[in-house]
This record gives C-alpha cells, structure tokens and sequence, in this order.
C-alpha cells in the first residue's frame, strides 16, 4: 500500500469503536498525526465526549478544530502528516444543508498525505417521523457512499470489531 494519498472512511453505529479503529488505521502511517475535529462542545454532554477523545490520544497529536471548513482543513494540512477526520455526519450537520460534498469527494482525491474518515452509519434504524430528519439521513447515506466510492479502503466497526468492507474478497459484480 502507498501512503500517498491513501484514503480510509470507517462507519459504524454509536459507540461501536469505530473512532478507536480509526486511531489504530492511522498508526499504520508513518510520520506526523493530525486530527481534524469537526465536533462542537455545544453543551456538557458533548464537551465530556471531546475530552475522553483527547485523553485517548494523548499527546502525538496535533489538532485542528474545524466544524464546516473541512476541505479547507485538508488542503493547508495536506504534507504534514496523517489526517484523521472525526466525523463526516457533525460536519454534515454543521453545515446545515450547505455542504458540498461533491467538493470534499474532490479535495479527498487531491490529497497526497494519508486521510482517515469516521461517519456514522445511519440508515440501519427507524424511517426517522419528520421530514427534516428523513432528509438529514439520506443526505448522510448519499455522503457515504460518495466518500466510500472515493476512498481505497473502507471499514466498519461493530461491537467494537473491525470488519473489512473494501477492497473486498470477494467482487460481488464478477460474472455479470
């Protein structure tokens, strides 16, 4: 595998390890480590998740905190090391329908250095009762696939478990 440019998204529900994978994907780079928080302390429940991150990563990591301007983030840190983006839907959120994941897709294809992407795999549960909401899941789902197609390797986590989703085994289009 080369680093240069290597792109890796890793989905997962709430609270299945898929952020503590995406630590143990970027110690497979060398060099510098850069975390790109798009997370918000909005209120104490959500300052506490932000520390427990930061406690678990120590000090090896520089952090940039960067909740809408994620292309921007990655292109004045791109050469500087290994990128972990954590997460794709705040950021989705944060933009609040304004974001241009067609230009992310295309920064994330630009990028010489490492980038390792968390999301959160959204459209497993309920059909969400309003409107809003059932626009905010397809949006994300239409994101993840997008960034999933762009990247070269894609992972999720479960019950805090790793499982290889691409490059697959298996081509499920072989034969057609």
């Amino acid at each position: 595998m080369t680093d240069q440019g290597h792109i890796t998204l890793v989905t997962g529900g709430a609270r299945s390890g898929k952020s503590a994978l995406a630590e143990r994907l970027v110690a497979r780079h060398p060099g510098p480590r850069i975390y790109i928080a798009t997370a918000q302390p909005l209120d104490q429940e959500m300052a506490d998740r932000i520390v427990q991150h930061q406690r678990r990563r120590g000090d090896l990591w520089r952090c940039i905190e960067e909740p809408r301007d994620l292309e921007g983030a990655l292109a004045a840190s791109d050469g500087q090391g290994v990128r972990l983006v954590d997460c794709l839907t705040l950021w989705l959120s944060n933009c609040m329908g304004s974001a241009d994941v067609g230009g992310l897709v295309m920064t994330l294809r630009r990028q010489r250095s490492p980038v390792v992407l968390v999301t959160n795999e959204l459209g497993q549960g309920i059909v969400p009762g309003n409107a809003l909401a059932r626009r905010f899941r397809d949006d994300h789902g239409w994101m993840n696939q997008a960034v999933a197609e762009a990247a070269a390797e894609v992972w999720m986590a479960v019950s805090g478990q790793p499982l290889r989703l691409k490059p697959a085994r298996e081509d499920v289009d072989a034969g057609f």
